[in-house]
């Protein structure tokens, strides 16, 4: 059998790749693993606006239930809201169903452990050896030792009270438009900064279970860049549909991608003499203008493989403060244990309140550097043909001399296609561009 989970959880489309037998097993064997000597343990269930959330959700926690455990329902409300409550109410894990900013025919489940993290490849191979080996040490409780379903109300409404505790001033005075991808954050989003006494418009809240990331949210920023313009607006928030990941819209319609805004945050930070051992940590794929500016700040970037669990793993393992990618997907260990799209939005909402400056022009410490991706089509067994050949390694070798120091070459084969993605930055639009297409097609001709 593969493995059935990804870099995210288990996700397919729902009812044919995503199955409520699928979710039934899920939830039975993530129960028995996650809570192994707990006393009736305890496992909160949340879920997107996903029309096929109902049909999941219910085989998930019938498969909870199964083992003796209690299923806590708290209904549709953002990824990170799981990882805060599960901490908050003490439970032994953690379950969303979610497939964050992919279109509605998507479904995903995601664990969390106890603490609020997502799980480890080790513990999310042991839910899947015991499904494989067909629940043959999981025990059969009848009677009173069943499972019980209940619902949580006023789960929301806890994590709107933990989000806006995140931040130490009033929005009085921004006027702040968001876009909530017709997702989890519907509710949520538009509360906290009315809350907190912003003026708030929000354009695709109104999920109707269809019309979840439909050309709207961080992956189709362009309806919110356009509202902002005509509005004038002083900033927008573009979430996706789970609201683990948030992008921005300034002052002048354009969009602020997570680098910059991680970049604001960290000098932020700094600042305040908050940010441990002033470093920021982020993937490989981060462009080279956020090193250069940061540089300038006086801090440094450690860089991960590409993921959010990788840049979770190095701060957790350092004790760093904030990680994230340029997805708009930001960890702040200070206030949640993952991404937290309305943690984010209220974080930089608070900065431009603080510094009484424009998004742009706290935008305006970082310059992005011209990043050019190009795709090398191979077979799986020639995608690492790029670290072997030496006509390849001296191509890559003279671009860097090229490129001397004002620039990269990264390649990185795909981990789902039979591709090898080879991606450079530099100053010359043009120039990185025939060399990076040029890289691909030497990759492509030096596989066959």
């Amino acid at each position: 059998m593969e493995r059935m989970f990804g870099t995210d959880g288990v996700r397919g489309i729902a009812n044919t790749e995503l199955t409520a037998d699928i979710a039934f097993k899920l939830g039975k064997a993530g129960a028995y693993v996650l809570t192994e000597g707990a006393h009736k343990p305890k496992i909160l269930v949340g879920m997107d606006t996903r029309i096929s959330g109902d049909m999941l959700e219910a085989a998930l926690v019938a498969g909870i239930l199964s083992v003796g455990a209690e299923a806590v329902r708290v209904g549709v409300i953002p990824t990170p809201a799981i990882a805060y409550l599960t901490r908050e109410y003490q439970a032994d894990a953690g379950v969303m169903i979610s497939a964050s900013h992919n279109p509605v025919e998507y479904n995903g489940i995601k664990f969390f452990n106890n603490k609020g993290y997502k799980l480890s490849d080790e513990l999310e191979d042991k839910i899947q050896m015991v499904i494989e080996n067909d629940f043959k040490e999981v025990p059969k409780p009848t009677g009173a030792q069943l499972g019980r379903k209940v619902t949580k109300k006023d789960a929301l409404k806890d994590y709107i009270e933990f989000s806006k505790q995140t931040v130490d001033v009033d929005l009085k005075g921004l006027k702040i438009a968001l876009d909530c991808a017709n997702g989890a954050n519907y509710i949520s989003g538009v509360k906290a900064f009315n809350d907190l006494g912003a003026e708030v418009h929000a354009i695709n809240n109104v999920p109707n279970g269809i019309n979840i990331n439909d050309h709207c949210g961080s992956t189709h920023p362009e309806a919110l860049m356009e509202y902002v313009l005509e509005n004038k607006y002083d900033v927008g928030f573009a979430f996706d549909g789970d609201a683990d990941r948030c992008l921005c819209v300034d002052n002048k319609g354009k969009l602020v991608n997570g680098d910059f805004m991680m970049a604001i945050v960290a000098k932020y930070l700094k600042e305040q003499n908050k940010l441990k051992d002033n470093v920021l940590v982020v993937t490989v794929m981060s462009n080279l203008g956020l090193d250069i500016a940061l540089k300038k700040e006086g801090i440094k970037t450690v860089k991960t493989k590409v993921g959010d669990r990788y840049v979770l793993e190095e701060m957790v393992k350092n004790g760093y403060d904030i990680g994230g990618e340029q997805s708009g997907h930001i960890i702040m260990l200070d206030h949640n244990t993952t991404g937290d799209g309305l943690v984010t939005a209220l974080q930089i909402a608070t900065i431009i309140k603080k510094s009484g400056k424009t998004l742009e022009e706290l935008a305006a410490m970082m310059t992005e550097l011209p990043q050019v991706l190009a795709n090398a089509k191979v077979c799986n067994s020639k995608k690492y043909i790029y670290e072997k050949d030496t006509e390849i390694a001296g191509r890559i070798k003279e671009i860097e001399e090229k490129l001397d120091g004002c620039g990269r070459v990264l390649i990185r084969p795909s981990g789902t296609e039979p591709l090898v993605r080879v991606m450079l930055e530099g100053e010359n639009q043009k120039e990185i561009d025939e060399m990076a297409h040029g890289l691909a097609k030497l990759i492509e001709q030096k596989a066959q």
